[in-house]
C-alpha cells in the first residue's frame, strides 16, 4: 500500500487502481490534482487484479476477491478514520476495475463522503441485474466518466449506475466522452480539481 501527504491534510483521497495497473500508477494522478492538502493512500491488489473476471459477471464468478476487494477499501477507510478523517473528509476516486469497486462500494455503504470518482467504471453484477441498495450518500458529489463506446464498460452500466446512486441521493454528474477509448482525460482531472 502506498500513502503520499502529511496528517495536516484536510482531505484524504483513495485511490484504487485498474486491472494489470499498480498503486503507484494510479498514485501519479495526484501530481494531477491540484489540492496540496491532501493525504493519499492507494491500496495494491496482489495480483494487480481485484477480481479475475469481468465485473459484468455474476457476482459469484467474482467472490471470494470481490469482497476481499471491498473490504480493503473499508479497511483504508478505518486506517484514515484512526488519522482522525471523517467520511466527509474522504474522497473515493478508482479507474476501470477500481472505478466498479469505488461506486460498488458507495452503494453498498452510502454515507456522506467529500466524493465518489469512477472514471471508466460502474456497478458490479451481470446484464439485467436488479440493482437493491437502501442507505443516504447524503448528497455526496458524484462522478461518473466513460467513453461513449469504451472497449470494457458499457454505456447502459454507467446509466444505471448514476440511477442508482442518484437514488441513494448521490449528486451524480455523468460524463459521456466521444470515441472508442478506456482512459482518463482532461476534463475529468478538471471536475476532480473542481470539487
Amino acid at each position: 500500500m502506498n500513502t503520499s501527504g502529511e496528517k495536516e491534510a484536510e482531505t484524504a483521497g483513495i485511490l484504487i487502481h485498474g486491472r494489470g495497473a499498480t498503486a503507484e500508477s494510479i498514485l501519479g494522478l495526484k501530481n494531477q490534482i491540484k489540492n496540496e492538502d491532501t493525504y493519499y493512500i492507494a491500496p495494491q491488489a496482489e495480483t494487480r487484479e481485484w477480481y479475475p473476471n469481468s465485473f459484468l459477471n455474476p457476482i459469484g464468478k467474482n467472490q471470494p476477491e470481490l469482497d476481499q476487494a471491498l473490504e480493503t477499501i473499508e479497511n483504508c477507510i478505518e486506517k484514515l478514520g484512526e488519522k482522525e478523517f471523517e467520511s466527509e473528509d474522504i474522497f473515493l476516486l478508482g479507474f476501470s476495475q477500481g472505478a466498479c469497486l469505488v461506486t460498488e462500494y458507495a452503494a453498498r455503504n452510502p454515507k456522506r463522503f467529500k466524493a465518489v470518482i469512477g472514471l471508466s467504471g460502474g456497478l458490479i453484477g451481470p446484464k439485467g441485474r436488479k440493482f437493491s441498495y437502501s442507505g443516504d450518500l447524503e448528497e455526496t458529489p458524484v462522478f461518473l466518466g466513460c467513453s461513449e463506446n469504451d472497449p470494457h464498460i458499457p454505456k447502459s452500466r454507467v446509466d444505471e449506475t448514476k440511477e442508482v446512486l442518484e437514488g441513494l441521493n448521490g449528486e451524480v454528474e455523468k460524463r459521456i466522452y466521444e470515441g472508442s477509448f478506456h482512459g482518463i482525460v482532461e476534463d475529468e482531472i478538471d471536475w476532480i480539481n473542481n470539487i
